[in-house]
């Protein structure tokens, strides 16, 4: 096997082990020197064939043919490289090893693995630093040779002003301005030269920490007070990059300590393929399309909580679509409901104060909330974890919108403005002032303006910007675990039910006769004191508990043939009879912990998985059942005319208000309303007539299987339940 020491690293340094000569047959343009004969001026790849050919030729060749195998080429014009080795100037950071591993030390790394892991590696097999670059742009390298090869490294412009005997004070410090500069050699006397290099950039930039305050030569206090920075973050390519730069700048600088205490390493941001994003392949997603369409906060939002931050994430504009719509729109929701009430009802909040403890169970349960939250965001970012804080805010968002709001909207939608009213508009109030301080770092715009509708442009002694703010202090009094965890059971129920009846495909608003949940008996209690919640929330009559889950769900576990087949054979009859008599419950909690089921067969114990067996549910006669964990919620579907009946009336209800939207009326507008359909919505109404007129702000109500609007009324058909029915409504100055 050949080697050449001048043309490839590990060939350098297999050739310095056994003192090989450093042979250089190539020049810097790529082309074979004057010494190599044949192919001298020759472009080495393009000499490739006339080699061969000359070797096959003098019967030297033993096989020709093309292989592929990995090669270097240049990113930008494809063409062929090849390793080269030139003299440079370099930074023996070998020689302090021991004080960079010393500084890592110093530094927590999110994620923690790079510590000792890419990062920590990467110093542990540290080589020197090649400082020097053959470019012409760049720091020029402050260094001085003269004929005889006496080196000067410069220092300042003071220096070389009294070196070459000139005010030198405004000279611009780079190429080509600087190479004009000579002087006399301080040791022999002939004329001295800047060299032709310049310095690393990376050089540049892992300076920053003590080039900007031009340390150690002045500013030596205000250095100490801001060393070393509390933070840093940059892509995971950084650690043999700018992360390195700084990291053995400092440690060479301070004896062995970083310039930066915590680290945060993010993943690349990749295409919808997979790929890195790279303009030269064009697969880059424009910025400004995003922040157009979608707005900064979007972007920022999704980033921020798609993953931790320091995996890589393909990027869609699909994917900021959904974050508008499940965060950013839920959020501005919840603000537009308490803007649009607080102005009808002309609400100033400093005017008020109701102590928490009087309030609603609501509000002292979002209250509670709240300031978990704070507490929980506060941590979590103090640990650089964006991720987890970002979830946990938008989980808050959607608890705020659709469980607190949407129970408390009949507070905000009555006419007098009672103790209750007040608590909901201070409770809210606070909610959303709170969520926009939280939201500051990560989604400033959208902050900013709630914030400052809400606060900064209503009161001179605010704040002019959420931006300007104190962060929110947690009030540990308002914190009621036992609420919490009351209130988490009844939320789990509730939505276990409403996925029950997504499955059984009934909506919501058909009431239904009974839930029935088998839970613990801590949790029996719990959903007990919140029944009237569970059962307003999921339209039932009646809560049930059941004595277990078996009174709801049976299971059945069968083995899985086409898995077991090819092991047992043969066997497979006395496998199923053996996975017959297991016991199913014992069954269940094993394969939940995803623990091997043991079973034996003839004598002999095997180990079957989740993927062996087959668990059958059969779900209770006339319920629709949901399970998550150890619990298990079972809703009624059977229909009764009186249940019917009620579910046509709040379908009909629906339908109203949407007639009136769709007749531009305001929420507050009174109106008149008529409905003609079939004999079963006659029936319905004469029933539940004051439902209807309370639910829809209505003043007269008449019905019939014809009825005749008053002039100017808009008019709609629908299919409600199947039955045919036109809805005509009319503003109305009546009360």
């Amino acid at each position: 096997m050949h080697i050449a020491p001048a043309f490839g690293a590990e060939d350098m340094e297999v050739g310095r082990a056994n003192d090989l000569p450093l042979v250089m047959p190539v020049d810097t343009e790529c082309r074979f020197t004057a010494e190599v004969v044949p192919y001298a001026g020759v472009f080495v790849k393009d000499a490739d064939d006339q080699i061969m050919d000359d070797l096959e030729e003098t019967g030297m060749l033993y096989s020709r043919l093309p292989y592929e195998h990995s090669y270097p080429f240049c990113w930008r014009c494809h063409t062929p490289l090849i390793y080269y080795a030139m003299s440079a100037w370099y930074i023996q950071t070998t020689a302090r090893k021991d004080d960079l591993l010393r500084a890592n030390e110093e530094v927590t790394w999110y994620p923690g693995h790079l510590k000792h892991g890419r990062f920590g590696k990467w110093l542990e097999n540290n080589i020197d630093w090649s400082l020097s670059r053959e470019r012409y742009w760049g720091t020029p390298l402050p260094v001085w040779r003269c004929a005889q090869g006496h080196d000067h490294c410069i220092s300042s412009r003071e220096e070389l002003s009294k070196l070459t005997g000139t005010d030198l004070s405004d000279l611009e410090l780079h190429r080509p301005f600087v190479d004009e500069i000579k002087f006399a050699c301080p040791e022999c006397g002939s004329e001295a030269q800047r060299v032709s290099e310049v310095i690393d950039a990376w050089f540049d930039s892992g300076s920053m920490p003590f080039a900007q305050w031009h340390y150690p030569f002045e500013n030596q206090d205000v250095w100490r007070q801001r060393f070393p920075a509390d933070f840093i973050c940059e892509a995971i390519d950084q650690t043999r990059g700018w992360f390195y730069s700084l990291l053995a700048i400092s440690a060479l600088m301070t004896d062995g300590h970083t310039c930066y205490k915590n680290v945060v390493c993010l993943g690349h941001i990749l295409d919808g393929e997979g790929r890195k994003m790279s303009k030269h392949i064009g697969n880059v997603v424009d910025p400004w399309s995003v922040l157009n369409t979608q707005g900064a906060d979007a972007l920022r939002w999704y980033l921020f909580t798609v993953s931790s931050p320091w995996f890589a994430r393909r990027f869609s504009q699909d994917h900021i679509d959904e974050v508008i719509r499940k965060f950013l729109l839920t959020l501005w929701n919840t603000y537009a409901f308490y803007t649009l009430y607080a102005n009808i009802d002309g609400f100033e909040p400093r005017e008020h104060h109701i102590p928490v403890e009087e309030r609603s169970l609501m509000d002292r349960w979002i209250l509670s909330e709240l300031n978990l939250l704070v507490k929980s965001v506060t941590d979590g970012l103090e640990q650089y974890d964006a991720f987890g804080t970002g979830r946990q805010i938008a989980d808050f968002v959607d608890e705020l919108s659709n469980w607190y709001v949407r129970r408390s909207r009949r507070r905000f939608w009555k006419s007098e403005e009672d103790s209750d009213k007040v608590a909901a508009y201070l409770t809210l109030h606070e909610c959303l002032l709170t969520v926009a301080k939280l939201l500051a770092p990560f989604t400033p715009f959208v902050a900013e303006e709630i914030y400052r509708n809400l606060a900064g442009e209503r009161y001179a002694d605010a704040p002019e910007s959420v931006h300007l703010c104190d962060w929110p202090q947690i009030a540990e009094a308002l914190i009621d675990p036992d609420l919490s965890f009351r209130m988490g059971a009844a939320l789990k129920v509730v939505n276990m039910g409403r996925a029950a009846r997504m499955v059984a495909q009934l909506k919501v608003r058909q009431p239904l006769d009974v839930v029935v949940v088998a839970v613990d008996v801590e949790r029996q209690a719990a959903l007990s004191s919140l029944a009237d919640v569970v059962l307003d929330e999921l339209n039932v009559k009646r809560l049930d508990f059941a004595d277990s889950a078996a009174d709801l769900v049976t299971y059945s576990v069968k083995p899985n043939y086409r898995t077991l087949g090819p092991r047992f054979g043969k066997n497979m009859p006395d496998l199923a009879k053996a996975v017959e008599q297991l016991d199913t419950t014992i069954v269940l909690k094993r394969l939940e912990a995803d623990l091997p089921v043991k079973v034996a067969v003839q004598g002999v114990t095997h180990e079957l998985d989740k993927d062996d067996l087959i668990v059958e549910a059969a779900q209770r006669t006339g319920f629709a059942v949901e399970k998550d964990g150890d619990v298990v919620v079972g809703l009624s579907t059977t229909l009764t005319p009186e249940l019917a009946r009620e579910g046509l009336a709040r379908e009909l209800v629906h339908h109203v208000q949407n007639t009136r939207k769709a007749a531009g009326f305001q929420i507050e507008d009174r109106i008149d309303i008529w409905v003609a359909g079939p004999e079963a919505v006659a029936e319905m109404l004469s029933q539940f007539e004051e439902y209807v007129r309370h639910e829809t702000l209505g003043v007269g109500l008449s019905w019939g299987t014809e009825v005749e609007p008053a002039e100017g009324s808009y008019r709609e058909e629908l299919k409600i339940n199947g039955l045919p029915v036109v809805v005509a409504v009319k503003k109305t100055d009546r009360l």
